[in-house]
């Protein structure tokens, strides 16, 4: 099932039932960006959400973050979960960015990943979403839809990302990261998928009843 014809059709697919799809993280720049995807990890945008406001009340900038100790950050970000090491990471990254790239956040994808607690993912999302260049960010929602669809066979998140890249067209990178992100919530669940639902059943390898 996995040839080029029906990609090409899933892809129109997701563009016409998820045309404005985009994160649902709320940030003011490219720093609170970066902190609200590493926030993400082991958590949802949504609980991210109901942090950040506070965080960012007190620590939006580079420059500020950088000033801040891991116990204040912690105290702020609990209902995330991993809050501890998250808060290290947080502080570190500011401090690394004040003191080599003069406090902003380099659009280069292995400049991003050398960061403290930034792995492929959430450098992804940084290059595409901020910076407008194409990259595919593979989250539980990609990894899950993507392997449903056949689209991918790897066990990895490198490997599921290097897959795609091979057959999703360059330019419809970062928007299908953000389709597969909005199918994978509203219809293609981890648990009880909502597959007589969905508009793409005929063209999914997946059996699930």
């Amino acid at each position: 099932m996995n040839n080029a014809k029906n990609i090409k059709e899933v892809l129109s697919l997701l563009e016409v039932y998820y045309p404005h799809a985009s994160t649902s993280l709320r940030y003011e720049n490219v720093f609170q960006l970066l902190v609200a995807v590493m926030l993400s990890a082991r958590s949802t945008d949504e609980q991210v959400n109901t942090v950040t406001p506070d965080l960012f009340a007190c620590y939006g900038s580079t420059q500020e973050m950088a000033q801040a100790s891991s116990e204040d950050i912690e105290k702020l970000i609990k209902r995330c979960g991993l809050a501890k090491s998250k808060s290290r990471n947080l502080v570190k990254v500011a401090r690394v960015l004040v003191d080599f790239y003069d406090g902003q956040v380099p659009d280069n994808w292995e400049h991003l990943i050398s960061l403290p607690g930034v792995g492929r993912k959430t450098a992804n999302v940084l290059i595409s979403t901020a910076f407008n260049k194409p990259a595919i960010a593979v989250d539980t929602h990609v990894y899950r839809v993507s392997k449903r669809l056949g689209w991918a066979v790897g066990n990895k998140t490198e490997e599921v990302e290097k897959e795609l890249m091979q057959i999703i067209p360059r330019e419809l990178w970062a928007p299908t990261h953000h389709r597969l992100i909005a199918h994978g919530r509203s219809l293609c669940y981890a648990r009880r998928p909502r597959c007589k639902e969905c508009f793409l059943h005929n063209l999914c390898s997946a059996e699930i009843s």
